[in-house]
């Protein structure tokens, strides 16, 4: 049985060091390149209905959902399937 958690964020997950640190790095970036908390909330539940989010990470494109999902120019990356 796989140890990889499917259709979970990295808190979910229970990676809270790998968590703390994105926490923080989301905190540094400049409010304009981000998007507002709902928008946010909202990429990160389709995020995590996606049979390609394995804790935390987007197997198309390998990144931080929760980092992806917060950036005003980041997009779903399954490009076939885009859900934002």
């Amino acid at each position: 049985m796989s140890s990889n958690c499917k259709k979970c964020l990295l808190l979910q997950a229970g990676e809270n060091v790998t968590y703390e640190e994105i926490k923080e790095y989301i905190s540094s970036l400049d409010k304009s390149l981000i998007v507002n908390d709902d928008i946010y909330k909202q990429r990160l539940s389709h995020c995590t209905k996606c049979d390609n989010l394995i804790s935390g990470m987007c197997l198309k494109c390998g990144c931080y959902v929760e980092v992806r999902a917060k950036l005003k120019k980041s997009y779903c990356p399954d490009y076939g399937n885009k859900k934002w």
